[in-house]
């Protein structure tokens, strides 16, 4: 089903003939395990700049607790594994490339333990541990707790040792580069433009370029990712005319640290895979009351639970309860969680962790084939910023690293042979003009609207929905980008408040236009699931102005 939402092309003025430029075979946005991937395959055929909002730890990657899905345990088949992620996914899942990933899963997790990757043992095996909507203990996890931190350690080191060595000059490192547009000429991608921290722009003209820019969970107030999750390739890809899809469905995670003047930490979902139990303020374990599988029912089930307790009994959070498990082996499964809460005096095997949902996994994106190839012409996609089709209306817990693993490798190879093909790296002579009308930029206060967007997603475009209250929201945002998209701003901060308002206002749409209940997607007044009508995708496609 496609739709059609305009937006001004660039957001930026510029002229190329005057800008400083670099080229490069393949350009990769993001360090994330599918941007590292990528630039870890595509740099074996083809020159590579790989760019980073921030340093190249920085990453959602980074703050990956659960651990990755993958069929390596005794017992276990991918045929189990298809059929939990098809299941998770309420029916919008693409079962071929289901299939695919967990197919390629394993060699994913191989190449990992090859380049030094410590995951976690028993016995002299890897050890395995079981999360919400899994029918069989397959989370491989690295530390405790730490899995994304070794995941993101171990690729980053194997960039770092590329580039350094065999492919030195023919992989190029920038950080703190931001990402404000893709360049486009007669209907192809052909280059980026980014500014420094100090706001200095230049162009990197590319055969090829991949996106690996993360999610959007910054556009909602409360969130697990870090501040650079704003939606930026997933906008930028919309603008130059790359079709998206699947925009209305956000994970949110059931359990994050809620504590005044905590950062939203999230509490990985393998604590309630290794019993522990969620209670209210008065001690009943709640769960039960809600599904079958109590705490380890799929993570909307238990998101929706914790925000119908906390309405019913009029708090703020509930709590998750572990004061029953062996302690030494809490404290040793899960030390960042233990190090974050005894920060706030908490010891999590003696004290109840107060806990709510937040934003955390997009499931949309830019849409793309089983290589990452988007809608645009040499420009492809990979990780969370990419809807594959893999996980339909709602994320199996821990297919995400498997996913950025996968498409990361696949799409490093699929843009490195599509740059092959290209005879010589297009530099065309590209111009644009931002019109300022009477417009002045330092009469918005970036930071308020900021927060005002934010809010608004977490009110009215959140766990629950309706009707009335995504009308009015899309009032709003519309409203608000009226003034604030199509103007020129000249510093980072600014930009992202402009991909934000752009990714809201699809997720938005579609979430007002899908008139149903389906995984993460809930309508209370729709609360049925409709195959009939709304077994399909949404996608929308830019109409330039």
């Amino acid at each position: 089903m496609e739709h059609v939402l305009s937006v001004p092309r660039y957001i930026t003025s510029f002229d190329t003939t005057k800008m400083e430029a670099k080229e490069t075979e393949v350009l990769i946005v993001g360090s994330g395990v599918s941007g590292l991937f990528a630039a870890e395959r595509a740099v074996q055929k083809a020159r590579v700049v790989l760019v980073t909002k921030e340093k190249l730890e920085e990453s959602n990657t980074n703050y990956a607790q659960g651990g990755i899905a993958v069929v390596m345990n005794q017992g276990d088949t991918e045929e189990s594994h298809v059929a939990d992620t098809l299941k998770a996914g309420s029916g919008l899942c693409d079962e071929r490339i289901v299939r695919l990933v967990v197919h390629e899963g394993p060699a994913r997790v191989q190449d990992l333990i090859s380049w030094g990757a410590k995951f976690d043992t028993e016995g002299g095996k890897l050890h395995f541990t079981r999360e919400g909507g899994h029918s069989i203990s397959r989370i491989v996890h690295a530390a405790g707790d730490a899995t994304g931190r070794e995941v993101q350690h171990v690729l980053g080191e194997r960039i770092k040792s590329l580039a350094s060595g065999r492919m030195k000059g023919r992989l190029d490192l920038l950080e703190g580069y931001f990402l404000i547009d893709l360049l486009t000429s007669q209907g192809e991608c052909v280059g980026a433009i980014l500014a420094d921290g100090t706001g200095k722009r230049r162009v990197v003209w590319a055969r090829t370029v991949i996106l690996a820019t993360g999610g959007a969970g910054c556009v909602y107030r409360e969130t697990t990712n870090p501040p650079v999750a704003t939606g930026d390739g997933i906008s930028c890809a919309y603008r130059a005319g790359a079709p998206v899809m699947d925009m209305e469905f956000m994970q949110f995670h059931p359990t994050t640290l809620y504590i005044a003047g905590a950062t939203r930490v999230l509490i990985t979902e393998a604590v309630r895979g290794e019993g522990g139990l969620l209670r209210d303020r008065n001690g009943v374990r709640f769960m039960p009351l809600y599904h079958p599988l109590a705490e380890l029912a799929p993570r909307d089930v238990v998101s929706r639970a914790i925000l119908k307790q906390m309405q019913d009994i009029g708090d703020t959070h509930v709590y998750l309860d572990l004061r029953h498990l062996n302690a030494r082996k809490i404290h040793k499964r899960f030390p960042f969680i233990t190090e974050v809460c005894a920060g706030f005096h908490l010891d999590i095997a003696k004290d109840l962790i107060p806990v709510r949902p937040a934003a955390h996994y997009y499931l949309g994106g830019i849409r793309v084939d089983e290589n990452g190839r988007s809608g645009l012409a040499g420009l492809f996609a990979a990780g969370e910023g990419a809807a594959t089709g893999l996980h339909g209306a709602n994320r199996l817990g821990s297919n995400s690293i498997l996913e950025g693993m996968v498409f990361g490798s696949r799409t490093g190879q699929a843009a490195a042979a599509y740059a092959a093909d290209l005879k010589e790296i297009s530099r065309p002579k590209l111009k644009n003009k931002v019109d300022q009308g009477q417009f002045r930029s330092f009469a918005i206060d970036v930071n308020d609207a900021r927060a005002s967007l934010r809010a608004l997603m977490w009110r009215q475009v959140g766990i629950e929905r309706n009707g009335p209250a995504l009308s009015a929201a899309l009032e709003r945002l519309e409203f608000w980008s009226s003034y604030m998209l199509g103007k020129e701003f000249a510093d980072r901060n600014a930009w992202e408040l402009q991909n934000m308002l752009l990714v809201a206002r699809l997720a938005t749409l579609a979430a007002r236009l899908r008139c149903e209940t389906r995984g993460v997607h809930y309508r209370t007044d729709n609360p049925d699931r409709d195959d009939k009508n709304w077994l399909r995708h949404i996608s929308y496609h830019v109409r330039k102005k």
